[in-house]
């Protein structure tokens, strides 16, 4: 009984502290001499609800060439455009980090 308590308990746990968010919309923009990628999502409250407030992530890529000989030379770090200081490795993370900063999830 008491292994089954603590199962339930543990998933619990991880269930509170597990990042949520909604991706409202991902662009891959750009022609010629860049390219850059775009993810807007929304937070959720800490009961799951979804909120009305945004985090906006972007990162690019300095391009060269043109058309088939066209190459991208590695993409920058992710940033959320609210403070483009930090940087992240990939848009999970700074989507988790945006929202944890508004108080959300």
């Amino acid at each position: 009984m008491k292994k089954i308590l603590f199962a339930i308990f543990s998933i619990f746990i991880v269930a509170q502290s597990a990042d949520a968010y909604q991706v409202l919309s991902s662009k891959e923009l750009g022609k010629n001499d860049a390219k850059n990628q775009n993810v807007v999502v929304k937070c959720t409250t800490d009961t799951g609800k979804i909120s009305n407030q945004t985090c906006s992530l972007r990162r690019y890529a300095k391009c060269t060439g043109t058309a088939q000989n066209k190459r991208c030379n590695g993409w920058q770090p992710w940033r959320d455009l609210q403070s483009p200081s930090k940087q992240y490795s990939d848009w999970r993370s700074a989507a988790s980090a945006c929202c944890r900063a508004k108080g959300l999830r």
